[in-house]
């Protein structure tokens, strides 16, 4: 098994010192006092059990000149230098065991971490009366509190005790590796001395040696169920999974045009089965379906073969009378369609067939939940479907940075990421499914041109349309300046690109009294930030790295807080398409495709384009609440772009 990557390693404590960091700027009320109490319940409960052999310890330990100096040097220094070089060994002697005693180590912490947060405890010493001494301060020892360095360090943080955690932890390892009879004795006697000193320095009670015994045995216990069960669902796939409500279904599709004039017949269920039916041993996407979830096991997929074609593949002929039903009859199909949430006791997916749409005309309207695939994943799905080649050859080679670069990327992305913007306020939301759906097909080199001479990109000015768009038309109060979520490719293009490869970062605009070509440039230079990588890289990691530690309900409660409305406004997408035709489906010509993207929970709107065989295919879904008419909203788009060409 290959080494993941160091820089990303590093990457991951910084964020794990950050957590910590986190936890003592948002103490719960009365910390302090609390962890007297509790330190003081502690050592009464040893009292009353007669095994309270910390203070003889301490006495003894006090009165021993270089002895009580070296065990001092011991607890500050030992347990952390043994844990890095069990890290970095295992690192570069045991690639394939990594990983997963990585994972046990940010488990030991995360857990302990959550204990001093809840469960603050104060150390014998700080006890009033009770008579033990601080050696590790009388010694001023160097790298404790005991020196200028670290005097703000968190003393209240008893149970457990993480000198012994680690220092078991490193123990554990060595065992479960084979690390070698010598290393493991000497790992062995390194515990027992520690629990010594940290019970002799007046630092811990033999109850906070317990329960870092119970805390090394569960973040055990977690990594291995998390690495054993192959059909975990990564944790930046699940992440829409806790995010999607009744409210904000989370799947992705694509609205694919048809020209049915020569075949002399319309595209059947039929056909699609078929299709579908022959790309299944490919496709484990399509055969699978949600495993019950559980608070601590994350979701996982397991095998459904027995698939109900009729609901997954349905037919919709929109025509009445025999007479076509038209544009608005397809758009008010998508928007009932994508306003349903897909059930969890199935595979989640639909490929719908619309007939009798326009003379000549048919459509498949193509879902896919965004636990499966992101937009781009659901593309390349379809294009699967239509024998066309995979959508990476569209994609070209993507430049990454060097692998410094890309630490120094991710830790100052996380910082900007923390200090970035919120909304001013929530745009208005019905608090329901209902959607109003619209689509609009544009030349892609007239959007182009017209994005050069305003000395900005495309995306520029689909963000400065959107936002003219939505002054002139939002119904309740605006803010100043509108946030918009805009996902960016995160990874690796890869065959397939199933699962979730894109990051978003929030970009302000402005919704004030301004001419629009002011509003273009303003935009071109608040969108700067999508263009250094920093935040996607460190949204990525944070999304694909650090929430894998996460147990499902902390990952849950995280999705929840930073995905939304509180977040953001709504979502503007600019994503790659094939920039060849894609032939037919079965004897369908294909004429375009449109993206369907789900609106995020808590705000009113989601505007999405596809680059598609030189046609710029826009769709725009809100909340009849915010825009009732989804079509006079991309109407207004049009007019902004004849101001731009002005």
């Amino acid at each position: 098994m290959t080494r993941p990557r160091w820089w990303g390693e590093l990457l991951g404590g910084l964020v794990l010192f950050g957590v910590y960091l986190l936890i003592e700027a948002k103490p719960l009320p009365s910390r302090e006092a609390r962890a007297l109490d509790h330190g003081d319940a502690i050592l009464a409960f040893e009292r009353f059990l007669h095994l309270d052999f910390e203070l003889p310890m301490n006495t003894w330990l006090a009165g021993q000149g270089w002895l009580r100096t070296a065990a001092n040097y011991e607890y500050a220094i030992t347990y952390i230098a043994s844990a890095l070089v069990l890290l970095v060994w295992v690192y570069a002697r045991h690639p394939g065991h990594y990983r997963q005693v990585r994972d046990s180590f940010a488990w030991v912490n995360l857990l302990a971490l959550a204990c001093f947060w809840l469960f603050p405890v104060a150390p014998p010493r700080m006890l009033a009366g009770a008579g033990f001494v601080d050696t590790v301060r009388l010694g001023h020892t160097w790298g404790s509190w005991g020196s200028p360095m670290v005097e703000n360090a968190n003393q209240l943080a008893a149970m457990p005790s993480l000198h012994v955690g680690w220092a078991l932890w490193v123990s554990v390892v060595l065992a479960r590796i084979s690390g070698g009879r010598v290393a493991q004795a000497v790992s062995a006697v390194h515990v027992l001395v520690t629990l010594a000193v940290i019970l002799a320095t007046g630092n811990h009670y033999w109850l906070d040696a317990a329960g870092a015994v119970v805390v090394v045995w569960a973040a055990v216990m977690i990594a291995d169920v998390a690495r054993r069960d192959s059909d975990r669902i990564p944790a930046s796939d699940a992440f829409f999974l806790h995010v999607e409500t009744p409210a904000a279904p989370q799947h992705v599709g694509g609205l694919i045009m048809l020209d049915t004039s020569k075949a002399g017949t319309v595209p059947t269920a039929e056909l699609a089965r078929a299709k579908i039916a022959a790309k299944l041993a490919g496709r484990p996407e399509f055969r699978k379906k949600l495993a019950p979830p559980t608070r601590w096991r994350p979701w996982r997929w397991v095998e459904h073969t027995d698939l109900d074609w009729n609901w997954h593949v349905p037919a919709f002929d929109l025509s009445r009378d025999g007479r076509p039903g038209g544009m608005s009859a397809l758009h008010a199909l998508v928007a009932d369609l994508a306003g349903q949430q897909l059930p969890r006791d199935r595979p989640l997916w639909r490929f719908c067939v619309v007939t009798g749409v326009e003379e000549d005309t048919a459509a498949v309207v193509s879902l896919v939940h965004h636990s499966v695939a992101d937009g781009i994943g659901t593309i390349n799905l379809m294009l699967d479907l239509f024998d066309s080649p995979d959508l990476t050859s569209a994609l070209g080679e993507v430049r990454r940075p060097g692998r410094l670069k890309q630490l120094a990327a991710g830790v100052a992305g996380i910082a900007q990421l923390a200090t970035d913007a919120r909304p001013e306020g929530q745009l208005v939301t019905s608090g329901t499914a209902s959607r109003a759906f619209s689509s609009l097909q544009l030349d892609l080199d007239d959007v182009r041109e017209i994005a050069r001479r305003r000395d900005a990109r495309v995306t520029d000015v689909l963000l400065a349309g959107t936002a003219a768009a939505v002054r002139r038309l939002a119904t309740g109060p605006l803010p100043s300046k509108l946030l918009a979520s805009v996902p960016l490719m995160a990874a690796e293009p890869r065959a397939g690109m199933a699962g979730n490869v894109t990051a978003a970062v929030m970009v302000e605009v402005p919704l004030g009294d301004m001419p629009e070509t002011e509003r273009l440039a303003a935009v071109a230079k608040a969108s700067a930030r999508l263009r250094t990588g920093t935040r996607a890289i460190a949204s990525r990691f944070v999304q694909h790295t650090v929430a894998n530690l996460m147990p499902p309900w902390f990952h849950s409660w995280f999705a929840r807080t930073v995905y939304g409305g509180r977040f953001f406004n709504g979502t503007v997408s600019n994503m790659p398409g094939a920039t060849w035709q894609v032939v037919a489906f079965g004897d369908f010509p294909l004429r375009t495709a449109f993206p369907i993207i789900p609106v995020a929970p808590g705000t009113p709107f989601v505007v999405g384009v596809l680059g598609w065989h030189g046609s710029f295919s826009m769709t725009v879904a809100t909340d009849p609440a915010f825009v009732a008419d989804a079509d006079a909203f991309l109407g207004e788009f049009r007019k902004t772009l004849d101001e731009y060409r002005r």
